[in-house]
């Protein structure tokens, strides 16, 4: 028995070893043209295996073990390019887009992803495994950008961002390069007025399955950039399969999801990239089930078509759109109503679309064209009724309004490189915004066309010195008002590499930013005659300092100081209440506003990161600011996101159990400075049953310090045709009570503050073939 037992011992060994394998291919390119690079040498890391790119730029590995790997990739006159961070699992073939940069001389490994890096100041890049692997990101580019130096959330429930001090209406969205409308579900989430917001929501409405890299910036933007004065979250789509048809399920508590991806036909290499996704909360509430008295519920779909054209073009067809609704319903037991809201029938709806074209055409070895063409449009609407506790009915309409927000934008640019040192590029951004209400049978439809030309030049000074210079220009009418808004940018940047590890940094730039739509169609006195049509865009100075080291083992170091003056701020010019554009994010003040206001953000930032080698990584990031306003009388103030400190680590490790088990434990800790609050007028509220701040009153009240740990764990398992990963993230693990914000409460007949969210478990297993 015994020599039986250990024959069946030798002979299971080679099972419990089994090694599963899987493919990591790939194209190099010029990172201005587009045009492939044939004999580019990539070394696979830590095998040491090598390959060369044929004809078309192509290169291969086939049959590797699944696990971490790097690509370092060289080519003679190019800058090396260490991607790192690969994760390879079975039943899917990690595919790589990499452009590589020309280079007069070689100083040191730059790590990219797939693309140019587009900025020499303030820029991170997200990747897609980031996305997956960071704790409580819920699959959410902006919400990785949390790990950042001087960004915070604005609030647990959404999405929206702090960047620097700066409201979360400053940043900008786009898609493909293209700025879009809110891409959120849910974009009331969070807010206090429970109305929406111009750039947050409860979830991003593009699903993580068609994200490939996307691009955070955070001040002193190049200047293909503009109508910007905060930060930008540049969503780029990632190609589908064009060899091999694969699959992915996903189910969550945040929703089920559903992604192919594959070749059209074995003679093409056109591809599609295609993800639905429903609600895990709609199936609950469908049955009944409600979170916090809310049924909540949303559904998506999004798609990315590609088709290569000749001599090395690329067209590309996308799309996005989801619809999403939150629905609170009062208790039937009316002994339980213990806050006004509770006596209220409130329905939310929202909608989002987008779709649109991409054309990249190399025209030669030294020019290249790109255009794209994106339209997008946001629809929300609330109704709200005050419910009889006696007989239960809709007895009183509280509130009833319907906004949609769209968007038709149009981008060519124009690359020539004339040699290694000197690079020009030059384009054309038009957009036409519609912006339509109707609220109280109070309508509004306005139309506002935005022109942005720019041309910037990159040149090489020196073999260490290099420097861009650029101008921006920002065009902008309102419909029915004769005022033409003509704004030049101009913008600079230069780079000092004085050693193999070490580079200095500047950046100088002129920014502008259109209103928010709501600000320009606000009526006062409910007449069309008294409004906000004749406003000026906000605009800013910003000047960027930054040091970077190169560290040993995929690490580095990052300093920057900045400073943001902005002008042509707007402020109310009411005699209660004091109003500064810096302050508003989903409120619209029914009053005359004027571009006579000033404000001031300045800091230092730091961080330091090193890369997931070696089965760990970190991320550690740190800022000190100050974000102040001048009101109407000229007096200086604390704006209303003044924290004036962020901390963050991010953090996780990973644990090999076979050949075929992958753990991983990830933490993030973010700890930020209290937001501020104005001092709430209490006898005037018990009064008015309304929340009213005192007279002239300004942001005063620092609410307490927000501090909040997440922890992920995930666990995956290969097999030799799919792979699985199941995970748990637990947000805010300590259930840490958070301040959100103060009201008075009228059922309360009280000042009341509204806490962030507390413990929120989420379990996702996953399954790639």
């Amino acid at each position: 028995m015994l020599r039986i037992l250990l024959c069946l011992l030798v002979f299971a060994t080679p099972g419990l070893a089994q090694s599963f394998t899987s493919t990591i291919r790939g194209t190099i390119k010029d990172a201005d043209t587009g045009m492939p690079l044939p004999g580019a040498t990539v070394l696979l890391s830590p095998t040491q295996t090598g390959a060369i790119t044929d004809s078309q730029g192509a290169f291969r590995f086939e049959n590797i073990n699944v696990g971490r790997y790097q690509l370092n990739v060289s080519y003679l006159g190019y800058t090396t390019a260490l991607i790192s961070e690969l994760l390879l699992e079975s039943g899917k073939e990690n595919v790589q887009q990499i452009r590589l940069l020309p280079s007069g001389k070689q100083l040191n490994e730059t790590t990219v992803t797939a693309t140019r890096p587009v900025s020499y100041n303030s820029i991170q890049e997200i990747t897609i495994e980031q996305t997956f692997r960071y704790a409580a990101t819920y699959m959410d580019p902006a919400r990785v950008a949390t790990s950042f130096p001087g960004v915070a959330a604005a609030n647990d429930q959404a999405n929206g961002l702090v960047i620097r001090g700066n409201s979360p209406n400053s940043m900008q969205w786009r898609l493909e390069g293209v700025e879009i409308v809110n891409p959120n579900h849910l974009s009331n989430a969070g807010t206090f007025s429970d109305r929406p917001t111009s750039t947050g929501g409860g979830v991003n409405i593009l699903s993580t399955q068609l994200l490939g890299t996307s691009q955070f910036l955070s001040g002193a933007f190049p200047a293909q950039y503009g109508n910007v004065n905060g930060g930008i979250l540049d969503m780029h789509l990632r190609t589908g399969n064009d060899e091999k048809t694969e699959f992915t399920a996903q189910a969550s508590l945040l929703g089920l999801d559903f992604a192919a991806e594959g070749p059209f036909s074995k003679k093409s290499k056109a591809s599609y990239l295609i993800n639905y996704r429903y609600s895990f909360t709609g199936l609950l509430g469908a049955m009944g089930v409600k979170f916090g008295g809310e049924d909540i519920r949303f559904q998506d779909l999004s798609f990315n078509l590609n088709f290569p054209t000749v001599k090395g073009g690329k067209l590309t067809v996308f799309g996005m759109g989801g619809v999403s609704s939150n629905t609170f319903e009062p208790e039937k037991d009316t002994t339980t109503w213990e806050f006004a809201k509770d006596g209220q029938s409130i329905l939310y709806k929202n909608r989002m679309f987008a779709s649109g074209l991409t054309f990249e055409q190399p025209l030669g070895n030294k020019l290249s064209f790109r255009a794209a063409l994106v339209g997008s449009t946001l629809y929300s609407s609330r109704v709200a009724y005050a419910v009889n506790s006696r007989n239960f009915e809709k007895n009183e309409l509280l509130d009833d309004q319907q906004l949609i927000n769209g968007k038709v934008s149009l981008n060519t640019t124009l690359t020539y490189r004339y040699n290694p040192r000197f690079r020009f590029q030059g384009g054309l951004f038009v957009t036409l915004n519609h912006y339509k209400t109707d609220v109280w049978s109070a309508n509004t439809d306005l139309k506002s066309l935005v022109i942005q030309p720019f041309v910037k030049w990159s040149f090489q000074i020196a073999p260490r010195i290099s420097a861009e210079v650029g101008l921006h220009a920002m065009l902008s009418q309102v419909e029915r008002t004769d005022k033409l808004s003509a704004l030049p940018e101009p913008r600079a940047a230069v780079k000092w590499q004085f050693n193999e590890t070490d580079q200095l940094n500047a950046s100088f730039g002129l920014y502008s930013q259109m209103q928010t739509a709501g600000l320009y169609a606000t009526h006062i006195y409910d007449t069309d005659y008294y409004n906000n049509r004749n406003l000026s865009p906000t605009r800013s100075q910003q000047i960027v300092l930054g040091y970077q080291k190169s560290l040993p083992k995929n690490s580095s170091l990052k300093i920057e100081a900045y400073y943001q003056h902005l002008f042509d701020v707007l402020i109310g010019q009411g005699l209660r209440d004091n109003y500064s554009g810096v302050n508003l994010v989903e409120e619209v003040p029914y009053e005359f506003l004027k571009n006579s206001g000033t404000a001031r953000n300045y800091g230092v930032e730091a961080s330091f990161q090193k890369l997931l080698t070696n089965d760990y990584y970190m991320l550690v990031s740190a800022s000190l600011y100050d974000a102040t306003y001048v009101d109407l009388f000229g007096e200086r103030h604390e704006a209303r996101f003044n924290g004036r400190h962020t901390f963050s680590f991010t953090g996780g490790k990973e644990f090999k159990s076979g050949s075929e088990n992958l753990w991983g434990v990830n933490v993030k800790v973010l700890w930020l400075g209290g937001f501020r609050d104005k001092p709430i007028d209490v006898k005037y509220s018990e009064t008015l049953k309304t929340t009213l701040y005192e007279a002239q009153s300004h942001y005063s009240v620092k609410m307490k310090d927000y501090f909040r740990p997440d922890l992920r764990i995930y666990w995956k398992k290969s097999k030799a045709k799919f792979s699985r990963t199941l995970a748990i993230d637990l947000q805010n693990v300590s259930g840490t009570k958070n301040e959100a914000y103060r009201y008075f409460d009228k059922r309360k007949d009280a000042v009341v503050t509204q806490y962030q969210l507390g413990l929120i478990p989420v379990l996702s297993y996953r399954w790639e073939f």
